[in-house]
């Protein structure tokens, strides 16, 4: 599997181009969208490519890759993106320019992703989200998933103290598996109730 296109009522899922840089600078460059975000806003175009490069071009690359850019029907124009990492934890990652925010295109692309991923045979998926980012574990919900703990880590490259919620989708039946990779790296652990 390398990223083939997909198709939603709303949305094409599809690769990242060079076409798509600027689009991609728009969705990198605002802080309150990556506030939550294992990067720091780009500061420009220069960055935006290097970011494309090194996530994207990269993947692409390899002969297996599930990373898309979320495009709406209408215009093909990226507004967000989101990746399945193709090995354990088989991280799920999504990101979505504000004003698209609330509309359940994160929710829906993840859907595609996910039928896209089972069907190539992953056993599962992990996706985590900071505490204080409630609206990301309510996409991680919606898709199905389910939460198995949290954890603290001194998140880097922003070397801030964060609590995780870690959610995981099951394919294969086992629904006694949960990832404990985060949870052993994590001097603290635990789990919280009624989430």
């Amino acid at each position: 599997m390398n990223t083939p296109a997909l198709e939603t009522r709303r949305l094409i899922l599809r690769k990242f181009t060079r076409q798509d840089l600027p689009a991609l600078f728009l969705i990198l460059k605002d802080e309150e969208v990556n506030q939550f975000l294992p990067w720091y806003p780009v500061k420009n175009m220069e960055e935006t490519i290097r970011f494309y490069e090194e996530r994207y071009a990269a993947k692409y690359a390899q002969p297996r890759a599930c990373a898309y850019a979320i495009c709406l029907k209408e215009d093909d124009d990226p507004i967000g993106y989101i990746h399945v990492d193709m090995e354990e934890p088989y991280d799920l990652g999504y990101g979505l320019r504000k004003a698209f925010w609330h509309r359940g295109i994160a929710t829906e692309a993840g859907k595609a992703v996910i039928a896209q991923v089972k069907k190539e045979g992953l056993p599962y998926i992990t996706a985590t989200h900071d505490r204080n980012n409630p609206g990301s574990g309510g996409v991680m919900k919606n898709l199905g998933m389910k939460y198995q703990y949290s954890y603290q880590e001194q998140w880097q490259p922003k070397n801030i103290s964060v609590i995780f919620r870690m959610y995981q989708l099951n394919f294969d039946g086992n629904e006694e598996r949960v990832y404990q990779g985060y949870r052993n790296r994590s001097a603290v652990r635990f789990v919280e109730a009624d989430l």
